[in-house]
């Protein structure tokens, strides 16, 4: 009888030291546990704030498309100083009216491209236009993203420079042939850099456009 009940006392002393050693296991394991996650709790706030004052930044592009405005004025007075010198027709000859209505194309030309590069270049990296249902609304705008653009900007300075090549041909007689030379080359750099990089945004995005339009057809 005494041998059993000091068998008893045994293994209960056993069982005891035995759910000791697991409590103090566990209480080690957990420790760190906990600071590892409070480790990961830090990082995931630092990192939420980075990202969040990165994206912040996109409003630092909007004193810049705000300044290109402030150019239309500029390219506004200029247009009509143009028009004013027009407006002697009995005083100039015809190659010079020529040249008066090609640098006024070119004025528009270039303002067009201001409003272009303004207006989609907010709306792609800054913030969606809100613009309400009764407003007047560009039907080109929110269908440009940034290669679009690109490829936009650069067909508007291959027109561009057309013009000024134009103008350099009307007034030949007075513009020397290694200047005209430069002219036409400085033109052909500008057309072909515009076909390369509709080439290189079609071999770019062809499978995703295509999918797009396999999309659109289901």
């Amino acid at each position: 009888m005494l041998h059993e009940v000091g068998q008893c006392v045994i293994d209960n002393s056993q069982g005891a030291a035995r759910s000791a050693a697991r409590s103090a296991l566990t209480g080690a394991a957990a420790a760190p546990t906990l600071a590892a996650l409070e480790i990961l709790a830090e990082r995931l706030v630092v990192e939420r704030l980075i990202e969040r004052a990165l994206f912040a930044s996109r409003w630092l592009l909007a004193p810049v498309y705000l300044g290109l405005s402030l150019t239309l004025l500029l390219l506004g007075i200029k247009f009509f100083e143009e028009v004013w010198h027009l407006a002697h027709v009995w005083q100039v000859s015809e190659s010079d009216m020529i040249l008066g209505v090609l640098a006024l194309i070119d004025l528009s030309l270039v303002a067009s491209l201001v409003v272009m590069v303004m207006f989609s270049g907010y709306e792609n990296f800054v913030s969606r236009l809100d613009i309400g249902e009764g407003d007047d609304k560009l039907g080109w705008l929110g269908k440009l993203d940034a290669g679009t653009l690109k490829l936009k900007v650069a067909a508007s300075i291959v027109a561009i420079s057309s013009i000024h090549l134009l103008q350099k041909f009307v007034n030949i007689e007075n513009t020397p042939n290694d200047k005209l030379m430069w002219y036409v080359i400085l033109h052909l750099t500008f057309v072909v850099s515009a076909l390369l990089m509709g080439v290189l945004d079609r071999i770019a995005f062809a499978s995703h456009r295509d999918d797009d339009g396999t999309d659109a057809k289901h």
